[in-house]
């Protein structure tokens, strides 16, 4: 099939090369030119396991190119994937403006029958929005399809390659056959391809979303009860988790969840809930739970150096939000580092993949190294808050030899307590002794 995707961010780049992939012609196109060229060269600009080899691999095959010429795209298509970003506006809703000026420009370059496919989290109603801005300025016949996009940052191929399930929210017969004919590729082993309106559509990405993020705001809490009364987090995980109404996953503790979807999209949820009415009691206190969580961790090493903060330096592992990918929006350590800055630490942080991203969000007020132990030379204390492989089975007698009393706080739980105690180490994690 011929398809356009508009939007060459991590959404729409991940569905333009699976896409191609499977033999599809697939047309990108962004305003950013910069992006754009250096796409053609071979330059990803995300990092995202797989990625980078996939889009080489279809560009050489010729099934994947890349333009600023929108009408180029919805020329050379017949199916046209939005894919831009839904930022947090200031009042918590999703920021859709995006998306409707690019379906403003479809509508001025459509000159025969398209389908318009949602990849983009939108809020609810915002297809009637998109479909408005369309009929208003052509008279082109058109449909329209809602198709959340389920990718998980780290393993988004592998999740579009492979995906638990498929949602499609239309209800034209004709259009369901393009689209099941278009996944048909991806269902070799399950055919999980879930037809039904365009607002169940929608809402289905925020709900799913929100029980994912209900899972970590709960665990995380009990980690803090646990902590109190003396219980262990990590054996009572693995007790809830292996009834199979629940299941094991979404219940590891931490700082607290962080990305481009679960904090945007659970306050979007909240908002449409006041928007119509209906108060998201629980969603709110996921939200709540979240922030706790964090403060939580941060409070912590605050007091274990209070009185003596201006004099701390901090060595940090993690930068990300979570591990094998470059992404620090909303990452609980970019979260807790503004804090210990605010606080007079010193911070010096590596992460395999984050680190100018991570220096660029706190604005170069950090010291980024290249390899994680250079960076722990004469700090107070070791803080993990990103579970990158390496990270899991660390040099100990290195560590402690480097910082200036063996201490680490263990935001992500890597480290068997008895292990660390027997090397000599202060060991602090989430919710166990």
């Amino acid at each position: 099939m011929k398809i356009c995707v508009v939007g060459v961010g991590y959404v729409g780049l991940v569905t333009a090369a699976c896409l191609a992939e499977t033999g599809n012609n697939v047309v990108c196109v962004d305003r950013d030119g910069d992006k754009i060229a250096g796409l053609k060269d071979g330059v990803v600009p995300i990092y995202e396991p797989g990625l980078t080899e996939m889009v080489k691999h279809n560009k050489k095959l010729g099934r994947l190119h890349f333009t600023t010429d929108l009408k180029y795209g919805v020329d050379n298509s017949l199916i046209i994937f939005l894919g831009v970003g839904t930022p947090s506006a200031p009042d918590g809703s999703a920021d859709i403006s995006a998306v409707l000026a690019v379906a403003a420009d479809i509508a001025e370059n459509l000159s025969d029958y398209r389908i318009i496919v949602t990849k983009s989290t939108v809020p609810i109603g915002t297809h009637r929005k998109i479909m408005d801005i369309i009929k208003s300025r052509t008279e082109t016949p058109f449909d329209y399809v809602s198709n959340p996009e389920f990718l998980r940052e780290s393993s988004a191929i592998d999740d579009f390659m492979r995906p638990e399930r498929i949602i499609i929210g239309t209800t034209n017969p004709a259009v369901k056959e393009i689209m099941k004919q278009l996944y048909d590729p991806f269902m070799r082993k399950s055919k999980r391809i879930l037809f039904m309106d365009i607002v169940s559509a929608e809402l289905a990405k925020y709900a799913a979303n929100a029980m994912l993020a209900t899972r970590v705001s709960f665990i995380n809490e009990i980690s803090a009860l646990c902590e109190r009364i003396g219980a262990d987090i990590e054996q009572i995980r693995q007790g809830v988790g292996s009834d199979s109404r629940i299941g094991p996953s979404f219940l590891f503790p931490g700082v607290g969840f962080g990305g481009s979807c679960l904090p945007k999209d659970v306050r979007a949820l909240i908002h449409t809930g006041d928007e119509y009415g209906v108060e998201m009691k629980i969603i709110k206190s996921v939200q709540q739970v979240n922030i706790n969580q964090q403060e939580r961790f941060a409070k912590r090493i605050k007091d274990y150096f209070a009185g003596r903060e201006d004099k701390t330096t901090l060595a940090v592992w993690g930068l990300a939000f979570k591990a094998k990918t470059d992404d620090v929006r909303e990452s609980p350590a970019i979260y807790c580092i503004k804090k210990f800055l605010d606080w007079g630490m010193k911070v010096k942080a590596y992460d395999p993949e984050a680190g100018p991203a991570a220096m660029a969000a706190l604005n170069g007020k950090i010291e980024i190294f290249q390899n994680g132990y250079d960076g722990l030379d004469n700090a107070d204390a070791l803080i993990v808050f990103t579970d990158w492989q390496e990270f899991r089975n660390p040099d100990l007698e290195a560590i402690a030899a480097k910082l200036k009393k063996p201490v680490i706080f263990d935001g992500k739980n890597l480290y068997d307590p008895n292990v660390l105690k027997k090397a000599g180490f202060e060991y602090y994690s989430i919710g166990r002794k």
